[in-house]
């Protein structure tokens, strides 16, 4: 090592602690203001703290008065309300990835914007996210309308309705589809090295292509929320700390499994006894 290149070794470090304290920081950001959002319910009728203290047994419908009138600035608030709960819920498990890129690019030659870029790549990967939330709303109100959600609790109406829910969240487990994905939300440096693109739009692409691989691995995941309730905090809770661990402990692909039989069994239970 020469001595010119070991004068840049600090110079570097200072930079990798910089930029991991710029993309932390925007994580803890994002997921304390998407939370706090989730919490209070902020625009909806009821707050998730209510929501949650009011929630019955999976599959149970709930009277809760009057029902919520749906309109166009009804539908928008749901769409806000789910891509906010996405961002809680999956910002933490995605700040490896953001480190590792943020990282990579400090020691590329675009080493002079690698804590902007990692900003975009997050924006990316959020991206995904806002469209999956579109797809969430129009399917439960396309099933709020045909009776299978009740509209003021957003849960499943029936038990029946509830173990198809768990049983296909259950087998997806299984999957191809969800190991492929699996596979790259587990492998960063991989995923990183296969699909790198340069500037700004190159980490907006990334991020965005990251994004897809985390909701096809985990969108079965998310709809076992209308089971417990879209909005109650233990089913939240709960869902986020199963894709932390899937996406991140070593140990994780054999958790995702073991959930995966008692989903699927608990289903099989409320299609067989609901």
């Amino acid at each position: 090592m020469t001595a010119g290149s070991g004068g840049q070794l600090p110079i570097l470090d200072r930079a990798l602690r910089h930029d991991r304290t710029i993309v932390l920081g925007a994580v803890a950001m994002v997921t304390a203001l998407a939370a706090a959002y989730t919490v209070f319910g902020v625009g909806m009728e009821m707050t998730a703290l209510e929501m949650t203290r009011m929630a019955g047994s999976s599959g149970a419908a709930m009277d809760m008065g009057e029902t919520p009138e749906w309109g166009p600035a009804h539908a928008v608030m749901l769409v806000l309300m789910w891509w906010i709960m996405m961002i809680a819920m999956m910002t933490p498990s995605a700040a490896p990835t953001l480190l590792l890129f943020a990282a990579l690019r400090r020691c590329s030659s675009q080493r002079a914007n690698a804590g902007a870029q990692s900003i975009w790549f997050l924006a990316g990967y959020l991206l995904v996210w806002a469209l999956f939330s579109v797809a969430a709303t129009a399917l439960q109100l396309g099933f709020q309308a045909v009776g299978m959600i009740s509209a003021a609790m957003m849960t499943v109406s029936s038990a029946h309705a509830a173990g198809a829910v768990l049983l296909l969240a259950g087998a997806y487990q299984f999957s191809p589809l969800k190991a492929a994905c699996l596979r790259h939300c587990r492998s960063p440096a991989q995923f990183l090295t296969e699909h790198r693109r340069p500037g700004y739009t190159g980490a907006l692409v990334m991020g965005a292509h990251h994004g897809a691989f985390c909701l096809g691995c985990c969108w079965a995941l998310m709809a076992l929320l209308f089971v417990g309730g879209v909005m109650n905090l233990y089913w939240i809770l709960g869902v986020a700390l199963l894709v932390a661990i899937e996406k991140t402990a070593p140990f994780g692909v054999q958790t995702g499994r073991i959930i995966g039989v008692g989903l699927a069994s608990f289903g099989a239970w409320f299609l067989l006894t609901g």
